[in-house]
């Protein structure tokens, strides 16, 4: 059975609520298990350990901004189901931050300071996309989700080989980022310009370079 069509007030109401979630109080648990759960954490020296807090730090920056995309789309969404499949990814991407949360906090580490700046932006970039309507919308999802699996798949490469508590974790990320990218094309998602696909990787290039350090 369909789930009740929200009003704009509940939107905004529930927008905010993620927004705090999100960049104001730490992630906790996530609903699902981490998938590092019972593997063993190797010895990683101080480089490695830093290197690999970098590029968690990038992951968790990169969910931070999928919640806000995805917040952003479903403000704007004309069809409910597409609201709802907004909904569901997000909540399924706030497992992620919660595990990047985690593996941060196991690594001596800490999020990026910057992260309601990434929030923010994306969330005024979802929201500008999706009120050109939902199959944009969903084109905007589908080529975030392709570039982003893109990144995980550098960042699989990147990860000590040691660490496979930090492997565990991207590698599920990136399976559920690519079942994201396909369900938006299932549901109707425009081919982006290849003019606006340039200008994303350049955005990303500028947050993933700026939060490996901050």
């Amino acid at each position: 059975m369909p789930g009740r069509r929200l009003s704009p007030i509940d939107r905004l109401l529930g927008g905010l609520d993620n927004a705090l979630k999100t960049v104001a109080t730490p992630a906790g648990k996530g609903a699902r298990a981490n998938p590092a759960g019972g593997i063993e954490d190797a010895g990683l020296d101080d480089a490695s350990r830093r290197h690999a807090a970098g590029l968690m730090r990038v992951n968790h920056a990169g969910e931070t901004a999928a919640q806000g995309l995805y917040q952003g789309h479903a403000l704007v969404a004309r069809d409910p189901a597409t609201e709802q499949n907004m909904q569901r990814a997000a909540q399924e991407e706030f497992d992620h931050l919660a595990w990047c949360e985690q593996r941060l906090t196991e690594l001596g580490a800490r999020p990026s300071a910057l992260a309601p700046v990434w929030y923010a932006g994306a969330m005024v970039i979802g929201a500008a996309s999706g009120a050109l309507g939902d199959k944009w919308s969903l084109g905007f999802i589908a080529e975030t989700e392709a570039q982003v699996c893109a990144h995980l798949d550098g960042h699989l490469d990147g990860l000590p080989a040691d660490d496979a508590r930090s492997r565990a974790i991207v590698s599920r990320m990136r399976d559920e980022e690519a079942e994201h990218g396909e369900n938006a094309k299932s549901a109707g998602a425009a081919e982006l310009p290849l003019p606006v696909k340039r200008l994303m990787q350049l955005t990303a290039r500028v947050m993933t370079t700026t939060a490996y350090r901050v």
